[in-house]
């Protein structure tokens, strides 16, 4: 009877195993964005070049760091498209500036002050709630981050979170920021000017930035592009006077 000697596992260099891996890697984001594809939420064009596909994607995570204006400026793009948002942890979420943002306060709820039950209230509401943002007031685990995770991919729900997240798709970060319009010593606040950089899973390995006016008197985000002009058709009006702002849903906590 012939012996047959065992096979031994070929020798791989650690450089072609990083190649292997890395194009596993993509072959895996290749196919969970084929099929998330058609579940987008929609998002303001200033974001575009910020976020993987341009979009949010429902079951989602999304970390925001240094502006609360960029994360209601995530938020406006699905209220603008007729979506709820629920905005969670935030007390100085002001109504007057998420509709300058472009938040339609119709479909608004606030829980300024959730307490201890914080991530409990987030939970309840990726039920009911497309959009849902948060600002946790402590570091959140890996193991409640996934249980979210799990159940906003159930429900078909995206959560933009004001800080970090363990599991977010892209982490924005503002990385410089400057308000003009003032003179010397005079005039009135026209527009931040923010550079907000983004980096994080979901096939944005490397960092990407992109340079925005953020809300400030009169308008939504806006792209600003290399020579200074925003990307906006209807401009930027400084001077334009607010309406008075509709009565917005609050839940206490």
């Amino acid at each position: 009877m012939a012996l047959t000697a065992p096979l031994r596992p070929s020798r791989v260099s650690a450089g072609e195993a990083r190649e292997r891996a890395d194009a596993l890697r993509a072959r895996i984001a290749d196919m969970q964005s084929t099929r998330l594809e058609g579940r987008a939420i929609p998002t303001l064009p200033a974001l575009h070049d910020l976020l993987p596909g341009g979009v949010l994607r429902e079951g989602g995570a999304y970390g925001v760091e240094g502006s609360t204006s960029l994360v209601m400026a995530m938020l406006a793009g699905a209220s603008g498209a007729g979506s709820w948002c629920a905005v969670v942890g935030v007390p100085g979420f002001g109504a007057e500036a998420a509709r300058l943002a472009g938040l339609d306060l119709d479909r608004l709820v606030l829980v300024p002050a959730p307490g201890r039950h914080w991530l409990a209230v987030v939970a309840a509401l990726v039920d009911v709630i497309p959009v849902v943002a948060v600002r946790p007031p402590e570091q959140v685990g890996a193991t409640d981050a996934s249980r979210l995770g799990a159940r906003l991919r159930q429900r078909r729900a995206a959560l933009v979170v004001d800080g970090t997240w363990p599991q977010s798709e892209v982490q924005l970060r503002v990385a410089e920021s400057r308000w003009t319009g003032l003179g010397d010593g005079h005039g009135r606040l026209a527009a931040r000017e923010a550079v907000v950089t983004a980096s994080g899973r979901g096939g944005f390995g490397r960092a990407s930035t992109a340079r925005l006016l953020l809300p400030g008197v009169g308008a939504a985000a806006e792209r600003v592009d290399e020579g200074g002009a925003t990307g906006a058709a209807d401009g930027f009006d400084a001077h334009a006077e607010a309406e008075q702002a509709p009565p917005l849903r609050r839940v206490a906590g």
